[in-house]
């Protein structure tokens, strides 16, 4: 039996005049506190209240002005800026129906949104849930019919969902976490401002977001007071508005000054107890140095100045007596910029603690994960990295080159780390020595050119290395690097082994394959088997020097491409041939770098100057390109750290090598006990890498088997 709309005529009459209903006279934010209810247990059950974000009323507000067709609001989380949408949604299937689109970062935010958010929407706020259809299929994730005739559609950036029909009102959420191309078609926020085009004045598009791309440009400077730095997403479209910022005004009476709210205005104790520093903390007018406190005292706290603040246009100036002066910047797009000490529901304790406590990570390991993430969502600001400040020079780097000896294990070094970069006729080895904290020293620094492949035309020379093309040619890297042994600086005649070597598995032609097959010959000591499964023998002019053993000592690397990924993971690649010049099938394990955190560490310890704390060491021996090898890479705010002119930088690639190689299984640095280290870390006298090859074999060295002569003993027995 067809399903029908509606039981009597009177149903019909009430859901028609629905329909035709002239708008109710209602600015967003007037509607919100009239019909948007919330059920937030244990936080907030009750009426929208305007006064507990004082600074959202006037973004809202615009949503439903003539004068402007789109609305940017650029803050940090702890906002309620998302409340905004739901707002405007209230608003209109309330007072002034028209369709709506949401757009979601994905399909799974937007069901999550469609469920947690509008659904409790239409359950807790009667005025708005009573207006949907309730006919099967009207109400489902991702659409929302109501009885006007409205549409709400619940989307995600693709180019389907963000061209086509005609939408009046669009929705873009947490927008630096989108797609910045949608299928290559452009930005989200230019494809949907498209669809309202056609209704003119009365179209919105509005997108909100936390800021979360990196500063572009280090060296910039403002063209005028308010605005944004160049980086993309959310502060690039606040960029192409009117820019307005939210102001507090000072309550010195000598003072009366306006000042935006900036999370460089707070202000703590030194203390070695992070969270001792953030509970003290006070912010200070930049006018007259007029301490506030969060909360409320002798001077008004953090919620009374909001309900006193005001947004004021780029080119406007707040004056003491509360009028505004200057001339305002002009769009038809209004844009908000608010910053993270003003968010409602955030405390400036918790600001303070996450900075430190993310500064501190920093400090200890390297990584500006966690203080990238609480500048952007907690400050609501774009990240500048570490990396970005003053350009390094090579001679800079030189200048702190000391006498640590000439191919010499220095004072301070534990162990050693030889890593391989692998070019296009050569292998270009560096040594590196660690010691306590990640100290670096650089040991050694060569090339492996030549092949034991001799020339049939000069017998007494041999062919260029040719890693793509030779498989044979990687056996060197045992004698010649692998097996390697450095004297210690003390004049002892000991010498330390090397603990690990790392070696590149990628870049032209047939590397890959060959790097594998020679993990596999390290293993076993075999060659490639035949399609028969005979052994294969290359032709060989040379003897390859081969021990058991040597396997955990060797780990292949290559870069993963993940933005995402880990600073390191172990990986099994495999191939889907099995033939027998088959790459990997499975069983050759690699390292996969996420270079771009690797690099960021780095960068940071070749400008750390104190000892024990991963401070690179450089010995006066070292030419000067290896120091201009350090310095040509740069890092491009989209593309991570890139070499744009193509110079050589096997410097720099070794040293993220041997860093990487401190997060292995086989060391594991940070997880290193200096006042217990591994016998292979420990001090000299007590390490297990140190030898005196004048008394004994290298350290770990396969002992020859013993021969028997049986002619001999069956003599000796007869």
């Amino acid at each position: 039996m067809q399903q029908t709309l509606f039981d009597t005529l009177e149903q019909l009459v009430v859901s028609t005049a629905e329909g035709v209903r002239p708008p109710e006279r209602l600015s967003v934010s007037e509607a919100a506190a009239k019909y948007r209810h919330l059920n937030m247990p244990g936080s907030y059950v009750g009426p929208w209240l305007n006064e507990t974000t004082p600074y959202l009323v006037e973004p809202m507000d615009v949503l439903n002005s003539i004068p402007y067709t789109a609305m940017i609001f650029a803050g940090p989380a702890q906002t309620g800026k998302t409340d905004m949408f739901l707002n405007w949604q209230t608003y209109t299937v309330r007072c002034d129906p028209a369709d709506m689109m949401l757009i979601e970062k994905a399909q799974a935010t937007a069901r999550d949104f469609s469920h947690r958010r509008v659904d409790r929407l239409h359950r807790y706020s009667p005025e708005v849930g009573s207006r949907l259809v309730t006919r099967r299929n009207s109400d489902n994730t991702f659409d929302k019919h109501y009885r006007s005739g409205m549409i709400l559609n619940l989307s995600w950036p693709t180019i389907n969902e963000l061209s086509g029909r005609p939408i009046p009102r669009l929705w873009l959420t947490d927008y630096d976490r989108m797609t910045q191309d949608v299928d290559g078609e452009g930005e989200p926020f230019d494809l949907a401002r498209k669809r309202a085009t056609t209704f003119q004045s009365h179209g919105m598009c509005a997108a909100e977001s936390s800021p979360g791309f990196v500063l572009e440009n280090p060296k910039w400077i403002a063209k005028s007071r308010h605005e944004a730095p160049p980086t993309q997403g959310i502060l690039k479209l606040y960029n192409r508005g009117d820019r307005r910022r939210w102001n507090w005004k000072c309550v010195n009476p000598k003072c009366r000054m306006a000042f935006e709210p900036d999370f460089s205005l707070l202000r703590w104790p030194k203390s070695e107890d992070i969270m001792e520093a953030a509970e003290m903390v006070t912010m200070a007018c930049p006018h007259c140095g007029l301490d506030y406190s969060h909360d409320p005292g002798d001077l008004p706290g953090k919620h009374e100045l909001n309900r006193n603040g005001r947004w004021v246009k780029d080119g406007m100036f707040w004056l003491p007596d509360g009028t505004f002066s200057g001339k305002a910047f002009r769009s038809d797009i209004a844009s908000f910029w608010m910053k993270g000490p003003a968010a409602t529901f955030i405390s400036w304790k918790d600001l303070v603690f996450k900075f430190l406590t993310a500064e501190k990570e920093f400090l200890d390991t390297g990584s500006e994960t966690a203080l990238k993430t609480t500048v952007n969502t907690d400050q609501g600001l774009p990240y500048t990295p570490k990396a970005q400040s003053e350009a390094r020079l090579p001679e800079t780097l030189k200048s702190r080159a000391k006498d640590y000896g000439q191919r010499v294990v220095p004072l301070g070094v534990r162990f050693l780390v030889a890593c391989i970069d692998v070019q296009k006729n050569r292998f270009e080895v560096q040594v590196h020595g660690v010691g306590v904290g990640g100290d670096i020293w650089i040991v050694d620094r060569f090339a492996v050119k030549r092949s034991k492949r001799r020339d049939p035309e000069a017998p007494d020379q041999f062919f260029w290395i040719n890693p793509g093309a030779y498989f044979e040619d990687w056996k060197l890297l045992v004698e010649e690097v692998m097996l390697k042994t450095y004297p210690l600086i003390d004049g002892s005649g000991r010498h330390m082994a090397i603990k690990l070597t790392m070696c590149d598995s990628g870049g032209r032609e047939g590397v890959t394959t060959n790097a594998y097959q020679f993990v596999r010959w390290l293993r076993d000591g075999k060659n490639a088997p035949r399609d028969d499964g005979t052994e294969e023998n290359e032709p060989e002019q040379g003897e390859y020097k081969w021990e058991p053993g040597l396997i955990p000592r060797f780990q292949l690397v290559k870069g993963d491409p993940s933005p995402t990924a880990p600073r390191v993971r172990l990986g099994y690649p495999d191939s889907q041939r099995k033939d027998r010049h088959a790459g990997a099938r499975g069983e050759i394990p690699v390292l996969f770098l996420n270079a771009n955190l690797l690099k960021d560490t780095v960068d940071k310890m070749l400008d750390r100057t104190e000892a024990r704390g991963g401070r690179v060491n450089f010995p006066d021996w070292l030419p000067n390109d290896f120091y201009t090898e350090l310095t040509v890479e740069h890092r491009d705010p989209a593309k991570g750290w890139i070499n744009p002119k193509n110079y050589r930088n096997e410097s720099w690639d070794l040293l993220v090598y041997c860093y990487a190689s401190t997060l292995t299984r086989a060391v594991a640095l940070e997880h290193i006990d200096w006042n217990r280290p591994y016998s292979w870390a420990d001090e000299w006298d007590k390490n297990d890498l140190i030898f005196d090859p004048a008394k004994r074999a290298m350290p770990f060295e396969n002992a020859a088997k013993a021969t028997y002569d049986f002619a001999a003993l069956a003599d000796k027995l007869a």
